[in-house]
């Protein structure tokens, strides 16, 4: 097992990155903030689903899973259809133009980080991707596995 301090610098580098983040959001169209591009990236990987399934996905409670699918909805990028297994629920599908802006999401990513990137090797890229894909799976949903810190009392 890696020492104390791997994990607190690990901790460091993590929080950096939402640097990394910002540059993302700083890429999307004005109309699509990054929930509404994590719903289509979701729904454009993941095919139709339901809301429950969305919102288990986005690791969000559903009410904000609702504003954010609401969002995208309006704008016509996803459809709300009826589910044939239990009509009372709906399922989301990606519409034509959904799939267009995330064919150009997939774009102005890829193009921002070769530009970022440009120096990487591919090797190097492709250890990364292998990192983090590695850390995502061993973290898991961190909701189910860190207890909760107690709430501050107020006076």
């Amino acid at each position: 097992m890696a020492e104390r301090s791997q994990f607190e610098e690990l901790a460091r580098q993590l929080s950096a990155v939402g640097a990394v983040k910002r540059s993302l959001a700083r890429i999307l169209p004005a109309d699509c903030p990054s929930g509404a591009a994590a719903v289509l990236s979701l729904t454009s990987r993941y095919g139709e689903m339901r809301m429950g399934r969305l919102a288990e996905l986005l690791a969000v409670d559903m009410s904000v899973t609702s504003r954010h699918v609401a969002h995208v909805v309006d704008r016509g990028w996803l459809e709300r259809l009826p589910d044939p297994d239990d009509r009372r629920s709906r399922i989301l599908r990606l519409t034509p133009a959904g799939e267009e802006l995330m064919e150009d999401l997939g774009r102005r990513t890829t193009d921002m980080f070769a530009h970022h990137l440009g120096d990487w090797s591919d090797e190097d890229v492709g250890r990364l991707n292998e990192l983090l894909a590695r850390l995502r799976e061993s973290v898991g949903d961190c909701r189910a596995h860190t207890p909760r810190a107690p709430a501050r009392q107020t006076s």
